[in-house]
């Protein structure tokens, strides 16, 4: 068709399939991923039986050639043997291991201490530490840590925490183009880029060294810095005020309130569980004051006496049926504030921030079918999704990543929280269990695993591997804490996403892409097609997942750096660094996801600042690759 074999445009119907699933995230990523590879390898066992039976003239294959000694089978399962899937498996082994000793708080209270109300300081020290720090743990990694601490300078300096978190995932993006393993697309992109060159017999293209590319990646975060201290500065938005407490920053002013039982009431003698069973109301009991005794969650099984005080959380409407209904009583002058929900445990927190972490198992569930309430031992007060503010009938309301709720509960409930690789709790929680100790041995492990894989023979799998054993053998983490440690989702979409960059190469759709673009631009000179490579693979970038954009876009800019006859590992230098930084849409990298809810963005902030960044390193990284490497195919 078209000119087009079978094979060919297989592909291209599952690439379109996947992209479309991947912008609207009908199913998740990690999902959609998963479809791929399983259709893939369907491919050509189904035609084989469909050619049997007289349906087709012939079977169709999209992993291997007609008549190759490797399988499809094993072709399609390769991602999950991948170098780059088992490195980065290892790296968030590594990466935990850092985070359970605690040094990142503990450079976090030097910082606030430093900077104070600054926010010229502020935002220096977030850039300024996340950066560098970004090249040698992976850097979702690194803003998942550092997100509390830079939450809480914000809240300290009264300074909006908008002005904070969208520079401190832009300077994570930054980090991670400083080495190999600074983010999963470098290691991805360093293995797709080893095994072309082997197969295409080009000897320039080898797998990256540790520091292969270390030179741009220092002239990039240097302009980014720039920019975010200057221009980005003043175009990134403010959008959640500067406010004394979580329940102002909330807006729960109209939602929170304290009523009392009366003598008479309905609900007397019965348990607050079956009292808010009985209520078709939008209502929470938040807490409960009984002679001068503060109680929290559980509160189920309380039974309600004449004269106990509740602190509701409903709206105004709702709250005059409730005392006409349920024999209550509004208490006058009340304001309930972050300091009254917190006087249960003697001033512990227990209001907190808490952000639907990428990859949650809770992704899609709403309050209510999940049973948050009994499950935690918590009270969600309010939802923020961007800048939108949710105060009512949350129960109802599908969880999505980025998602930040406004949570009460006991400190013990606060902890399990911050233990739960579903949630980043957006404040620093006092943490006794934090391992001092052996900072030392967990910046040593991972000092050894860059050395190693710099300086000797040692492939970066196997020193990652070590270096994560290594963790397990000197205490830095427990063995039951490595499973938690790994972000399943994104080593499931690397596994499932490989596959389908080998069967853009087999049936030759790399080269009729590469084909297009080179058409498109018969006249430019090399730098410029480089330049669009970057381009076109930052916009990809933008709308899907970086590590799928990697596997699509490095065979492409092969083919066409061959077609041209310019150098193949400059162009994919280039896709390698648009997929690492994308900046203009809340979707496009991990680390915008988190900040996403917290920082109180829209959608259009991520343009107003990104485009900018994005079209300033499109220029920069193009001219860095042509000066460092140059264009012209080694000899």
């Amino acid at each position: 068709m078209f000119g087009l074999s079978a094979g060919v445009l297989v592909v291209f119907a599952i690439i379109l399939a996947a992209l479309a699933l991947f912008v609207t995230e009908v199913v998740p990523v990690d999902v959609t991923a998963l479809g791929i590879l399983v259709t893939l390898l369907l491919v050509q066992p189904v035609t084989e039986q469909l050619t049997t039976w007289g349906l087709l003239a012939e079977p169709i294959y999209v992993l291997t050639q007609p008549g190759s000694d490797v399988s499809a089978t094993s072709q399609g399962l390769s991602g999950f043997a991948s170098t780059a899937t088992i490195t980065v498996l290892a790296m968030f082994i590594l990466s935990a291991g850092v985070r359970r000793t605690g040094v990142i708080q503990i450079l976090g209270s030097k910082i606030a201490a430093y900077t104070r109300d600054d926010e010229t300081k502020q935002l220096g020290a977030t850039i300024g530490l996340v950066s560098p720090i970004s090249g040698f743990i992976n850097n979702t990694a690194a803003v998942a840590i550092l997100l509390p601490m830079v939450t809480d300078l914000a809240q300290k300096g009264k300074t909006s925490p908008s002005k904070l978190l969208m520079p401190l995932s832009f300077a994570s993006m930054f980090g991670g183009t400083l080495t190999l393993i600074g983010t999963s697309t470098n290691i991805l992109a360093s293995e797709i880029t080893g095994r072309l060159g082997r197969e295409l017999g080009i000897a320039s293209l080898d797998e990256f060294s540790m520091f292969e590319f270390t030179s741009l990646g220092i002239v990039v975060m240097l302009v980014g810095m720039a920019y975010l201290m200057t221009v980005g500065r003043w175009l990134t938005p403010a959008r959640i005020k500067p406010a004394e407490d979580l329940t102002e920053e909330f807006e729960m002013a109209d939602y929170l309130t304290e009523v009392v039982v009366r003598e008479d009431s309905p609900i007397v003698g019965q348990t607050v569980q079956t009292a808010l069973q009985d209520t078709d109301f939008d209502v929470d009991l938040v807490q409960l004051i009984r002679d001068e005794a503060v109680f929290l969650e559980p509160l189920g099984p309380k039974v309600i006496q004449p004269g106990d005080v509740f602190a509701v959380r409903t709206d105004r409407d709702t709250l005059v049926e409730l005392m006409d209904v349920d024999g209550l009583d509004l208490l006058p002058e009340v304001e309930v504030t972050e300091e009254e929900l917190e006087a249960a445990e003697n001033e512990a927190q227990n209001l907190v921030e808490v952000v639907v972490a990428p990859g949650s198992t809770l992704v899609g569930e709403t309050l209510a079918s999940m049973n948050f309430r009994q499950r935690y031992d918590a009270t969600v007060l309010a939802f923020r999704r961007g800048g939108e503010i949710i105060h009512e009938r949350m129960e109802d309301t599908r969880l999505r990543v980025g998602d930040t709720l406004l949570i009460q509960g006991t400190a013990d409930s606060i902890d399990r929280l911050n233990n739960n690789r579903n949630f980043i709790v957006a404040q620093e929680v006092q943490r006794p269990d934090y391992r001092q100790s052996k900072i030392p041995v967990a910046v040593g492990l991972v000092a050894a695993v860059v050395g190693l894989a710099a300086l000797t023979p040692i492939d970066i799998a196997t020193a990652a591997l070590g270096g994560a054993l290594g963790m397990i053998l000197t205490g830095c983490l427990k063995p039951t804490e490595i499973y938690d440690s790994v972000q399943w989702d994104v080593i499931i979409l690397l596994a499932g996403v490989i596959p389908l960059g080998i069967a853009l190469e087999v049936t030759g759709g790399a080269a009729l892409i590469a084909d297009g673009i080179v058409a498109l631009a018969p006249s430019l000179p090399p730098i410029l097609v480089l330049g669009l490579m970057y381009v076109v693979t930052a916009v990809l970038t933008n709308v899907i997942s970086n590590n799928a954009s990697v596997v699509l876009m490095i065979p492409v800019a092969v083919e066409a750096a061959t077609q041209l006859g310019a150098n193949p590992f400059a162009f994919v230098l280039a896709v390698t660094f648009a997929a690492s930084t994308a900046f203009m849409t809340p979707v496009g990298y991990q680390t915008n996801l988190f900040v996403y809810g917290p920082g109180g963005y829209r959608f259009t902030d991520y343009v107003r600042v990104g485009a900018p960044l994005q079209a300033l390193l499109a220029v920069v990284t193009t001219i860095g690759i042509a000066v460092i490497w140059g264009l012209q195919p080694p000899a």
